[in-house]
This record gives C-alpha cells, structure tokens and sequence, in this order.
C-alpha cells in the first residue's frame, strides 16, 4: 500500500512516499481503509523531532482519521467490516497518511453522516482538544465568561462553537483575516489584537483564559490580570510554562489532549444535529503532504488541510 513516512527525524525532507506491506489487525484492533487523513501542527514537530512523543520508527504521521472498516481483529464485537468511522489514532504509532491503517478499537466512533465522509478527518484530536480545554480543565459553567485567545486558528473555532453551546459568555482575539469566521462560530465579543490593547478593550473580567497562540510569555503573564479570583488560565501550547497567579487563587492547566471515545460519539452527534460545524480549507492528496510539510516550516498552515489517498 501506498504511504508516507519518515525513518529519521528532521526537515520535511525525511519524509518519503513509499510502498509498504499492508498491515493486519491484531486482537482488539480494526484495519480502516482511509478516507482522508488530517495535517495536525504536532505532525510537523514529531517529523523534526522536537516535540516528547516518542514515536516508533519508521513513522506514518496522520493521528486523525476517517475512512470505512474493512478488516476486524479478534475481540472486536462493536465495530463490523463497512462501518463508516472516526478516530484520533495514538500518536506514537502509524497514522493514516496511507492507504491502510491500524486503530485500536477503543478509540474508533461511528462517523458523522452529515458531511463528506473525508472532512469527518477534521475532527477528532482539534474538537477534544476544545472541549478539554473549555470544560475538564477550565471547568467552565453555563453563565460563565471566557476569553479565547487565537480564536482564529481550528481549536479556536471549534472551542467558540463548544463555549457558545454550553451558555458562556465568549470574548474571543482574532486577526483580521480570521474574525469574520470567529463571528460564524458564535463569539460574543471579538478583538482585533493587531490593533488593539487585548486588556484594554475587554468588556469585563474572565472566568477563564483559554490561549491557543504563540504569544511571547511576557505577554501571556499579562494577561492573567483579566481572571477573576479563582479563575483559571488555560492552555495549549505545551512549548511553554502556563502563568497562574497563586495569590489569587488563579489556576494554570496546560492541555494535552486525550482520547475519549465517549467524548467524541458526543461531538458527531453534535455535528449530525447541526450545533457544530466541521470546516475544511484545503484537500490534498497523499503525494502533496512531504510539500505541506514544507510550506508549513517555512510560513506556517490556517486552516484545516486534509489528505486523500
């Protein structure tokens, strides 16, 4: 089967297209037959190595994926050959940028049948991410407020569509080339932070600060100052320390996302009722991704980008 891989870590020129064998389900495991795999900012630091998941060389990147069963290993007693599915893959063994993948059965839901079946891809780890972001580690409540910063990028959406759900008040920074889909997602309140003072044009303290960008920490520190006593900040990006303020009873969570098959049932059963909304700004095909690779180290992805055999 047709596939890309990598068998060292460095520059996406490690990245090859090569003919593998076909793997076979083991007890406890499915064989999907892909649909389309999603480029994730996280394939782009296993490839180079400098982010701690310790992946099993030579590796397939794509975590998530969509695709039809087409082979069951022994145990599996939910899930047939056809079924149509979903799932955030583990991260450190092959993902589904091929023809053929593995998933552990556990981690496999029925897919959305309300959009393409290849755009279901877009879901699973940016989607949980959001939710475990906004609700298991902020612990936000109906009534609440949160401030999304980086609501532009895709957990951002996703996380404003999830916040307005849940009855919470969302003050959301974009840029100017993401706020009119920030404004489609549901935001309350939305700052242009190229050029305006975040905490100056904030209509009002946070229950929780969620950031999804790569501000300088400097700035982050800041920021804190909008929470509420008993707050909490939030994030996602792993690279750097999460300020509280401890003084005032100010938590710091940083989110590392985690599978959750019940969690994501929820989330396509969101999708099929129309209360959230899987949005796709690109599709490749398996040959283009060692070039996104590229384009992503060089200037960076917006967007959701999928990967069709």
């Amino acid at each position: 089967m047709k596939a890309v891989q990598f068998s060292q870590t460095g520059g996406p020129d490690v990245l090859e297209i090569v003919d593998i064998v076909r793997p076979e389900p083991g007890a406890g495991q499915v064989r999907i037959r892909v649909a389309a795999s999603a480029y994730n900012a996280a394939d782009g630091g296993m490839r180079g190595g400098f982010l701690p998941i310790p992946v099993e060389l030579p590796h397939v990147p794509g975590y998530d994926v969509s695709g039809h069963i087409d082979a069951v290993g022994a145990g599996v007693t939910d899930l047939a050959v056809d079924d149509t599915v979903i799932a955030f893959l583990p991260m450190e063994r092959d993902g589904g940028a091929a023809e053929y993948v593995l998933a552990p059965a556990d981690v496999v839901v029925a897919a959305p049948t309300s959009i393409p079946l290849a755009d279901a891809a877009g879901l699973p780890s940016v989607a949980l991410t959001a939710w475990q972001a906004l609700f298991d580690d902020g612990r936000l409540e109906s009534g609440q407020r949160v401030l999304i910063v980086g609501a532009g990028g895709v957990v951002g959406t996703y996380a404003v569509q999830l916040a307005k759900r849940g009855g919470i008040h969302v003050i959301a920074t974009a840029s100017p080339r993401s706020i009119d889909d920030v404004r489609a997602a549901g935001a309350d309140q939305i700052i242009d932070h190229t050029a305006r003072d975040v905490l100056a044009a904030l209509d009002g303290p946070v229950d929780v600060l969620l950031n999804l960008a790569p501000i300088e920490p400097e700035l982050f520190e800041t920021y804190v100052s909008a929470v509420v006593d008993g707050g909490a900040v939030v994030s996602t990006t792993a690279f750097m320390a999460t300020p509280g303020d401890e003084a005032r009873g100010v938590r710091a969570a940083t989110v590392f996302v985690r599978r959750d098959r019940d969690r994501l049932a929820e989330l396509v059963r969101l999708v099929d009722e129309g209360a959230l909304t899987v949005e796709v700004t690109r599709r490749i095909r398996l040959d283009e991704l060692p070039a996104l690779h590229a384009e992503a180290a060089e200037s960076g992805i917006t967007g959701k980008v999928i990967v069709q055999p």
